[in-house]
């Protein structure tokens, strides 16, 4: 339930003041944008998916260096490199993770020995399950709307959430189309607790990728996005429609992950055919790069107008 002031039980959980993540996009969700969503009264992640141990430790602490707020760790356990990688986020002093691609017993139990709140992603509802009976806090559900990696077989938001919300009372923080208050009030009567946004923190102003890619989020329609992968080997993804990304799309790729090879050269670099552009469908619509600190107070003033603005019968 939401109060008045905007808090509710997930934002007790976090020692947040709105009920909005950002989503940990590899070598994208580092601490200048993080730390811009924690200040807004957000929750910033920190990734790990680059594989870049040394970088995210001095990412974190630069994190503490820009804001007094909290924040958290994402581990996307298909690209742990490190064996010791629990070890390295407790050492952290991190007290909020997400894991995501792969088994949620495989680090949950030893977080949560170390008193960490831990939330899993999940794509469906079998995921879900699977993660409740590891011993989760909450839940990140993750429609096939959203962009970056996915399950092959993808349900969409408005399927999923609710059908989560049947099987458990634990907090749940909706993915996967989410962008504005009606989206963030559609997801809270489907049974969520919060949103997570990705694509449109892809496009923030604080966001550290080229403008190539933040234009052509601008310039997206709601059918500019490709499903990637579906038959395998390997995750599925989505992404922006670019003249690599519609080539793989009728051409199916062996490997993958060889696509994103050059990623450096896309993000930052601003070469859109370099690999490719992990885009959300809400990419179409978005009409401009605008501050965390406005994304995030838009969503909240139109939240409430959206609800108060139900038919009542």
């Amino acid at each position: 339930m939401q109060d008045n002031s905007g808090r509710n039980r997930l934002c007790d959980m976090l020692g947040i003041e709105r009920p909005i993540i950002q989503a940990p996009m590899g070598w994208i969700a580092r601490s200048q944008l993080a730390s811009a969503v924690s200040n807004a009264g957000g929750l910033g992640i920190i990734e790990t998916s680059s594989g870049e141990l040394d970088a995210i430790r001095g990412e974190i602490a630069k994190m503490r260096e820009l804001t007094d707020k909290p924040f958290g760790v994402n581990v996307a356990q298909a690209f742990v490199r490190d064996p010791d990688i629990v070890k390295f986020i407790i050492d952290q002093g991190v007290r909020f993770v997400t894991t995501s691609a792969g088994d949620p017993n495989r680090f949950c139990g030893e977080l949560k020995a170390a008193g960490l709140t831990v939330f899993h992603v999940v794509p469906n509802l079998a995921g879900a399950l699977k993660a409740l009976e590891a011993g989760v806090d909450g839940l990140v559900v993750e429609g096939g709307e959203g962009g970056g990696f996915k399950n092959a077989r993808d349900v969409a938001s408005m399927v999923l959430l609710p059908l989560v919300r049947a099987h458990t009372d634990k907090p749940i923080v909706a993915a996967g189309g989410m962008l504005c208050g009606r989206t963030m009030a559609a997801a809270f009567a489907l049974g969520a607790d919060g949103i997570q946004l990705g694509t449109r923190m892809v496009s923030a102003a604080e966001s550290p990728v080229r403008h190539n890619w933040k234009d052509a989020i601008v310039a997206a329609k709601e059918t500019d996005t490709v499903f990637l992968n579906r038959q395998g080997p390997g995750p599925a993804l989505r992404a922006l429609r670019t003249a690599r990304t519609s080539k793989l799309e009728v051409e199916p790729t062996d490997n993958i992950f060889g696509e994103m090879a050059r990623a450096k050269d896309l993000y930052f670099g601003g070469d859109m055919e370099a690999a490719i552009a992990l885009t959300g469908q809400v990419a179409g619509r978005i009409d401009s790069v605008r501050p965390v600190k406005e994304i995030l107070d838009g969503i909240m003033a139109e939240y409430r107008q959206a609800v108060a603005g139900l038919p009542r019968f």
